[in-house]
Order: structure tokens, then sequence, then C-alpha cells
């Protein structure tokens, strides 16, 4: 208890002090994530700029407790990479001592995100047009307590651990930005955490446990024979490509759980209803203050550049999108002529027990055909010939 009544007093000063001061930046650099979200919570009356700091610690901390919990248990880093999944594909220093993997991993870990996701709409959803938030944070105070030691270490940095996606389109010795995020930037935020709520949704849907289970029991059972170093053809050092082709093609197939399904659905739709508010709010925007994500006449802090029709041609993309999400826009598929298309929205709302080559094949989709307009891709492509060769890195930016 003597810890406790301390500890819940610094709480209520450092919330205190960052309603007044606004000091966001600071704190996350001084208290890390974990305390920082702590000490915004205790706030009463909140501000619209404490909302968004808030929202915005709540989105960080899925990312940092996705790092922890793999340090902690060990996940094997080669294959996390390969399976391309948010936050698994994220750089994480070997754990000399790690607890040990255990199947469940994956879901917990996207589990968890759902509930700092869900903390972050529910602050961003109370901003409005009509809020003037001013949130001023240096990008080099953004870190993650990967190992768990309440210290900043080597390592840690947001630009250190977004390395594999951020970095391609910055220069290597580049000086994190300061960015004073504004009320635009809260439906951009909000995107993002539908984004990731729809993926993490989605990944629950088919539910990948017994599938890593099944695929770890034999890999183990195997390595345990050895190796006498035979060249069987491609198959020679492959096997955790293979084990990972295994693990997904398990886990897609089978029952789908159709509520979370359907949640997926609502959280893509959701996305592009916030990029849309993004785009209108930025639209109208006539400063020019250490820029996010800029408008035609403003500059980005980011030391990339955006060209001129950028968000034009990315509002394209995700028209396109919404139609293919509301069955406007049909998916092709080999098996059907032209004008007749899957459609997606009938799908994610009573999807099917999936199985890959039925898929293929085609019997599994026959339920959902439509006859309409087909999706062509074509905003995609000009948003591609707008940006060259970034642009699965300005995707990612834009979301």
């Amino acid at each position: 208890m003597r810890y406790i009544i301390p500890a819940a007093i610094v709480g209520i000063t450092v919330a205190a002090a960052a309603r007044a001061d606004t000091e966001y930046s600071a704190m996350i650099r001084d208290l890390g994530l974990s305390q920082t979200k702590d000490a915004l919570m205790e706030v009463s009356n909140p501000t619209p700029s404490d909302r968004f700091a808030l929202g915005g610690v709540h989105f960080l901390s899925v990312v940092e407790e996705a790092l922890q919990t793999q340090y902690r248990v060990g996940v094997n880093q080669q294959m996390a990479e390969m399976s391309g999944l948010p936050f698994l594909r994220l750089p994480v220093a070997q754990n000399p001592s790690p607890e040990g993997f255990y199947p469940e991993v994956i879901e917990d870990i996207f589990t968890a995100a759902l509930t700092d996701l869900d903390g972050a709409l529910a602050q961003l959803d109370e901003i409005s047009d009509g809020d003037d938030i001013g949130v001023v944070i240096n990008t080099a105070d953004i870190w993650f307590d990967i190992n768990m030691n309440g210290t900043y270490d080597t390592g840690e940095n947001l630009f250190e651990v977004a390395g594999g996606d951020l970095n391609r389109g910055l220069e290597t010795d580049f000086t994190p930005p300061v960015v004073r995020f504004d009320t635009s930037d809260a439906a951009w935020l909000s995107a993002y955490a539908h984004l990731l709520s729809g993926v993490s949704e989605a990944i629950l849907a088919v539910g990948p446990t017994e599938a890593i289970e099944r695929v770890t029991t034999s890999a183990a059972e195997f390595n345990a024979m050895g190796r006498d170093g035979r060249d069987y053809m491609m198959f020679y050092d492959e096997d955790r490509w293979l084990d990972m082709a295994a693990m997904f093609i398990h886990a897609i197939e089978g029952p789908v759980d159709v509520d979370r399904s359907r949640a997926a659905h609502a959280h893509l739709l959701g996305m592009i209803q916030d990029n849309k508010v993004f785009w209108d709010r930025v639209s109208r925007e006539t400063d020019n203050d250490r820029e996010w994500i800029p408008n035609k006449n403003q500059q980005s802090a980011l030391p990339i550049p955006f060209p001129t029709n950028l968000g034009d041609q990315w509002r394209n993309v995700l028209t396109e999108a919404e139609m293919m999400l509301n069955g406007e826009l049909l998916i092709p598929h080999w098996r059907l002529p032209g004008g007749m298309g899957i459609d997606l929205e009938a799908f994610m709302q009573n999807p099917p027990e999936l199985d890959i080559f039925a898929l293929i094949q085609g019997e599994s989709i026959l339920p959902y055909v439509e006859r309409g307009p087909e999706m062509s891709g074509q905003a995609w492509r000009s948003f591609e010939r707008m940006v060259g060769g970034d642009a699965a890195f300005y995707a990612i930016i834009l979301n």
C-alpha cells in the first residue's frame, strides 16, 4: 500500500502537468507509453488535445505490447517476418532467456491489440471538426519498451523498430522530425486504428492457434530426428518457409467466426469513412505548421516528398476499395465471364467454410457470384504511376 499511494499522486500530478503544458512528447520520452497512458487516463475533463494524445498512446501501446510479447516468449524472428502480419514483421532483439513459444501467442497478440485499439477509437471518436487540436511530438521521443526494463534502450526508437517499413523511403541519416498533429490528423489516426482492428478481427476470425500447434509439433518431431545433409532439390533448407505455408493453409481452411468477419468488414468501412473525413479536413487547412500529411499548399515535417495531387489519387483508391467492400464493384474470378464477379460484402457478412482449393476451383464462391461492374484496379495503378516504386511506402503512411 505504501507504494500505491505515492504512485497515484505522481500519476495525478503528471496528468495535470500534461494538461497544463501539453508536454505529451516529453512524457512519452521520460515515462514510456504505459505510464503516459495511465497518466492521461487520470485527466478529468480532457481537452481535444488530451483525447488525441491518449488515443495516440493507446495506438502506440498496441505495437509496444505486441513487441513485448514476442520478446517475452522468444518468437522466431525469421518466421515472424515471413508471416507478413502486422507487428510480427517488426524487428525484435533476441531474448537471452525467453519463456518459450506457445501456439496461442498469435491470437493473444491480436486479441490484446483490439483492446487498445478500442481505447484509441473511443477517444478519437469524441473529436469533431470544430475542435482545436495542437499536439507537438518529437518523433525521436517515441520508443517501445521491448525488453520491459523501463529504460529507453538502443533498438527501441520508433524508426529503429519500423525501419523495415518506413526507412525504405527515408534517408539513412535523417533527423527524426518534430510534428504538430492537428484536428485533421485525429481522423487519420482513427482510420489507422480501424484498419488494424479490421486486420486483427480477420486473423481471429480464422483462429490460427490449431494450425500453429499442428505444424510446430510435427516440425519439432522432425528436428529431433536430425538431418543427414542430403539435398532434396527445392526442399533443401526451406523448412521454415514450408512450415509457414502449412500454417497459413491450415489456418485459412475451416469454419470462420461470422461475428469477427462482420466486425472486420465494419472496421474496413470505418477506415475509409475516417479517411474521407481526414482528406476533407486537411484540404481546408490554411496553416503550414510542421504538418504530418500536407495538402497541396503545405509542406510536411517528414523528409519525404508528397506529390501535389497525391491526396486526390489516394481518394480514388479508397473510393474503389469502398465500392468493393459494399459489393458495388465485384471481384473477378477466372471461372466467371465479364460482367460477373464475387460480392465481397456478401462474402464477409456470411462467410463460407473456407477451402483454398474450392476457392480457386470456384465451388466456394458460387453463393456470392453477382452480375455487375468488376473492380479494375485502375485507381491503384494510377497511384503507382504517381509515386513510382514507392507505392507500398506511401500506402503505409496514408493508410
